[in-house]
């Protein structure tokens, strides 16, 4: 018969700190373009390192549902169900993904380096791969812009990889540090 697994307290409170750590990198942001820069995606990888695929997935899907029903913690202090429409809405859909695929390749092994930066490049991808094709729907088909699809790439992938590569460099670092403390 199946056992059902249960979230312990410890569990549901680290789930919610990340919940909320997620929502705090939303405030710090710079607005560049229809994707504004933020610390979300640095929340999110760490995540999947510290808490493992399942409670890193929840802690993501927790941010999403609490910014979908309007409390103000997506970037710019916003919430509400018209982010569904926003060009960068398809990242935090892969925040969800790339959470529990960190935490996948990370979890219930020995971390070294190698295997964190990989499964950082990994989910770094992850949110690539379902926030260029929201962006470029939302911008060409529902807006009825033209933008190519190198435009798309430039707006909301080519200008963050210089970001990108500085958040995973201190996630490899804090997450090999966190995780043996969280234990």
């Amino acid at each position: 018969m199946y056992k059902r697994e249960v979230f312990s307290v410890k569990d549901i409170t680290q789930t919610g700190i990340f919940a909320a750590l997620t929502a705090v990198g939303a405030f710090v942001t710079i607005p560049i373009g229809p994707v504004p820069i933020t610390l979300q995606s640095f929340f999110v990888l760490l995540s999947g390192i510290i808490l493992g695929a399942r409670k890193a997935m929840f802690a993501q899907i927790t941010y999403l549902l609490l910014g979908l029903l309007g409390f103000p913690i997506f970037s710019g202090f916003s919430g509400g169900l018209q982010h569904l429409l926003k060009p960068s809405f398809g990242f935090l859909i892969g925040y969800v993904v790339a959470a529990f695929a960190v935490g996948k390749l990370t979890e219930n092994k020995v971390l070294n380096s190698i295997d964190l930066w990989t499964a950082v490049v990994a989910g770094s991808l992850i949110i690539y791969a379902f926030g260029l094709p929201y962006m470029y729907y939302i911008l060409n088909i529902l807006l009825l812009n033209d933008f190519s699809i190198y435009k798309i790439l430039q707006l909301g992938m080519l200008s963050f990889i210089p970001g990108d590569a500085l958040k995973a460099a201190a996630i490899v670092f804090l997450g090999k540090k966190l995780k043996s403390i969280m234990k």
